[in-house]
């Protein structure tokens, strides 16, 4: 299909792009495109303003940050697979970088844009939930820093205002995580993925595609805590979840599969 009319502006900076939303509710943002271009096929949105921040290159980077790691938001998927700060000491969320679909998106994509699409599907906003990561975000007001927890909140929403900008995403240095997924067909969205990693002396444990939001298995965490086996603690992954019934498969199904991928999960911590 063909989008409706829109405007297209591309800006240098991230106060211009912050200035094009103010000036209009309706403006969307764009980086890799790989969640809007097809949206924008469908007429699923039908934004006024296409804001391009595709070219801030002030966005593109990884680096330490004391005990954390921070990721500008225009960092490709690709090069977060790739990069050896997250390789040393985030191996978890390189890995799930690797996962995001095929080489082509891959090496359009941008860890931002995947994030903000809230997909409860997303491999990296389930990694980013299971670290506790934090967001940054930027507007006429300032910076302010978002939760993962608190940042999505429905299918395909966020905590952003309209005139917001997501610029950085901060995780924890983490020695051990794990994510795993089952798709149904290979550089698919996954049925069920499920990240699991050590974070301050707990391990913690994400959920894809079990509900209308990535989600946390805070059963499976509590019952580790308490000093459960990973098989009975993984028991309890599908506790409080609400997983879909969809042409890859069925709520129960799913409820099977988060199970059994928490308990491998958490087995190879």
């Amino acid at each position: 299909m063909i989008p409706a009319a829109f405007e297209y502006q591309r800006v240098s900076s991230v106060e211009e792009a912050i200035e094009l939303l103010g000036r209009d509710e309706d403006a969307k943002l764009l980086a890799g495109g790989h969640s809007l271009i097809p949206a924008l096929k469908l007429r699923i949105t039908r934004p006024t303003v296409l804001v391009d921040i595709g070219r801030l290159g002030d966005l593109r980077y990884v680096r330490e940050d004391g005990d954390r790691i921070a990721i500008g938001a225009l960092a490709r998927h690709a090069e977060l697979a790739a990069d050896p700060v997250l390789g040393q000491s985030c191996a978890v969320l390189a890995h799930a970088a690797g996962e995001v679909g095929d080489p082509q998106v891959r090496h359009r994509g941008t860890i931002g844009g995947s994030v903000s699409h809230a997909d409860p599907a997303s491999d990296l906003a389930t990694v980013l939930l299971a670290l506790d990561a934090d967001l940054v975000v930027r507007s006429p007001g300032g910076e302010r820093t978002i939760q993962a927890g608190e940042f999505f909140t429905g299918p395909f929403s966020n905590a952003l205002a309209h005139d917001e900008v997501l610029v950085e995403i901060r995780v924890p240095k983490v020695e051990q995580g794990v994510y795993l997924k089952h798709v149904r067909r290979a550089q698919d969205w996954a049925t069920v993925g499920v990240a699991a990693a050590h974070v301050g002396g707990r391990v913690q444990v994400g959920l894809a595609s079990m509900g209308g939001t990535p989600l946390r298995a805070r059963a499976v965490e509590d019952a580790l805590a308490g000093g459960a086996t990973p098989a009975d603690a993984a028991a309890q992954a599908a506790e409080g979840a609400e997983p879909p019934s969809d042409v890859s498969g069925s709520s129960e199904y799913r409820a099977h599969l988060a199970r059994v991928l928490v308990r491998r999960a958490l087995e190879q911590l």
